[in-house]
């Protein structure tokens, strides 16, 4: 597997790189992921503004020639000290965080004198950039722009909310082992939980489009298909990198159907893994025994191959995404879309936790996963979602474009 960048060209081209290790592969995936999320998104908003949806628009007025805001320069000031502080010292010596890059990135290590020099000439690029294009007299503009211009706080707001409940969920599921070493659980790059991901970051993009006038029927289906496209992403991050959301070990024989595909789509394991696991049974797991020790430098891969559920999931995922941008044009109302995707979504996973590895909790007398119980809210909800959005007749479509194409 490619934890980043550095095995991909290593392996694939020869070449070794030691740059290429601060480009973690799951953390590209990820970054591919919100791109995805975000094109598909803003391509929903300008639809639905076409369909006269979402009302007429927003006034964004603007001055040509002003002078730049403060926020610019902050920002500039910012960006070139991160650059200097951080980056700029690799530049003469990276063998100071070849080893561990991520934990070199997360630390207090750096140069404080490059940190300084390059905020310096970033704030006066700024200053240059701002003073050339300033007007004695400011030119006032008034724009009418579609709901798509929200693009970037929307994402913005999916990014910060996702990525902080993904980690809280994941210290909840994993208590025991977060009281162990606090920081190191809320500071590393792993431990990530898609359900709190969704949950909290569904909330704040819902928040930031309330703001923004976006009817909330409306943003939710805008964000269906755009959610599961960027889950099914994310997970082919999870598969290259082997973050350790794999199966449980698989000692079934390949099944007759699969006898065309590669055996690794079948049982897999996860070479030169980002989580540095040799070992892929769990407690409870009848083959786990007390005394299995492996070491990661002598054998840098699982013992025992596990089914590959990450790649399921993305296959899965990517192919109910094109099924949800298929019906988002033909279902009648609004609402309807987000509730077949939380369907779909609970379904999937809910389904695919029954070969998956995964922390086993105690739920009013019942032995379940974390994901089992979202998973199954997850469903519910959007079987309630559906019979609102049929009585409540908000229509996804303006009675007045029937028969008008819009892409």
């Amino acid at each position: 597997m490619y934890p980043n960048f550095y095995f991909i060209f290593k392996e694939w081209f020869g070449l070794e790189l030691p740059g290429l290790k601060l480009i973690n592969s799951f953390g590209f995936f990820v970054a591919l992921s919100f791109i995805a999320a975000n094109l598909a998104m803003s391509s929903e908003l300008k639809r639905k503004f076409k369909l006269g949806l979402l009302g007429v628009g927003k006034e964004v007025k603007t001055f040509k020639g002003a002078a730049f805001p403060k926020g610019d320069y902050i920002s500039s000031l910012i960006t070139g000290f991160i650059i200097g502080f951080k980056f700029v010292p690799m530049l003469f010596d990276f063998s100071k965080v070849e080893a561990n890059p991520q934990d070199y990135l997360l630390s207090l290590q750096g140069s404080l004198i490059w940190g300084l020099l390059v905020a310096a000439l970033f704030y006066g690029f700024t200053y240059w950039q701002d003073k050339k294009q300033r007007l004695d007299t400011p030119i006032e503009s008034i724009n009418i722009v579609d709901h798509s211009a929200f693009m970037g706080e929307l994402t913005m707001a999916a990014f910060i909310g996702g990525l902080l409940g993904a980690k809280f969920f994941h210290i909840l599921e994993n208590w025991s082992d977060f009281m162990k070493n606090p920081m190191d659980a809320i500071m590393s790059f792993s431990g990530l939980t898609f359900y709190g991901g969704l949950i909290v970051g569904g909330i704040a993009v819902l928040w930031v489009a309330k703001k923004k006038g976006i009817p909330f029927l409306h943003m939710l289906d805008v964000g269906g298909p755009a959610m599961m496209l960027a889950y099914g992403t994310g997970r082919i991050g999870c598969h290259v990198s082997g973050d350790g959301d794999w199966g449980i070990v698989n000692t079934l024989p390949k099944p007759n159907w699969m006898s065309a595909l590669p055996d690794w789509m079948w049982s897999y394991n996860y070479p030169n893994n980002v989580n540095k696991v040799c070992n892929p049974y769990v407690e409870g797991d009848p083959l786990f025994t007390s005394n299995m020790f492996c070491d990661f430098n002598q054998t840098p891969y699982l013992v025992a191959n596990v089914f590959p559920t990450p790649l399921y999931e993305a296959i899965v995922c990517i192919s109910l995404f094109f099924i949800l941008w298929i019906l988002r044009k033909k279902l009648k109302f609004a609402g309807l879309l987000f509730g077949i995707y939380l369907m779909m979504n609970g379904l999937e996973r809910f389904l695919i936790e029954k070969i998956r590895v995964n922390t086993i909790m105690d739920f009013i007398g019942m032995k379940v996963t974390q994901a089992e119980i979202i998973s199954t809210s997850l469903f519910l909800l959007g079987l309630i979602l559906v019979i609102y959005s049929i009585k409540k007749k908000v229509p996804a479509f303006n009675s007045q474009n029937i028969g008008t194409t819009v892409e």
